[in-house]
């Protein structure tokens, strides 16, 4: 569920720095509407996973972990194997993480109540718009920026890991805050990646907006975790 695979060090010719001229002129365009799609497929399969019942299944049989690592066996196929598939097993593979992702997902309605849930959405989506925005119209070279970020995410999943067995509260309130800032980092750095890539004419540029629409998707879930923990624990004290 909280999986943000680096395509980057896979995929070297994505990278903006190719100099062929492009027709691809809606590269930006598409990669948003398919993360939109992954988005819209996650919460209908959430709901409908918490709403029938089927989380709890789900849960009394411990199938959750098994989910947790199909979720990651999905995202590095998708990577390693990118150049080799068709646009279509890569369209698959997508959207089978964002179907999987929604029934992991599910279980927000049952740790959060509903109105903790709006909040956060509506907070991602303004959040995510802005770092959008700014990685798009900026001329900075956000490449440094995005090493950074993925270096601390690392750090910060080790720590997110040591927790789980030491428990502490305070140090989960900093690791949240943490990763919120770095994924903040990370969808500007991932955004303006991709406008650098607009107007490029890159090696299967046919499914090149699907695998940055999973960059997208996998951000913007991200974020709204973090800010649903947060704000949650805010309501709550």
């Amino acid at each position: 569920m909280e999986s943000n695979y680096d395509f980057n060090n896979n995929i070297n010719e994505f990278d903006g720095s190719n100099p062929i001229t492009s027709v691809n002129s809606n590269l930006l365009t598409k990669s948003f509407f398919w993360m939109f799609l992954g988005l819209a497929g996650s919460a209908l399969v959430a709901w409908y996973t918490f709403s029938s019942g089927l989380w709890l299944k789900l849960v009394l049989n411990n199938s959750f972990w098994g989910l947790a690592i199909a979720e990651l066996v999905v995202v590095v196929v998708f990577s390693l194997l990118f150049r080799r598939l068709s646009p279509t097993l890569v369209a698959g593979l997508y959207f089978i993480y964002s179907m999987i992702n929604g029934v992991t997902l599910s279980t927000i309605f049952v740790a959060y109540d509903m109105s903790s849930i709006v909040y956060a959405f509506a907070a991602t989506t303004a959040l995510f718009g802005g770092l959008a925005l700014l990685g798009a119209k900026t001329k900075a070279d956000l490449s440094k920026l995005g090493n950074i970020c993925l270096v601390g995410l690392i750090v910060g999943i080790i720590f997110s890991v040591i927790n789980i067995f030491v428990g502490n509260s305070t140090l989960d309130l900093v690791i949240t805050w943490a990763m919120l800032i770095l994924f903040c980092g990370i969808t500007a750095y991932d955004v303006n990646k991709l406008k650098n890539s607009q107007g490029l004419e890159v090696a299967q540029a046919d499914k090149l907006h699907i695998y940055f629409a999973m960059e997208l998707y996998l951000d913007f879930i991200n974020i709204f975790l973090r800010l649903l923990s947060l704000i949650s624990k805010a309501r709550n004290d």
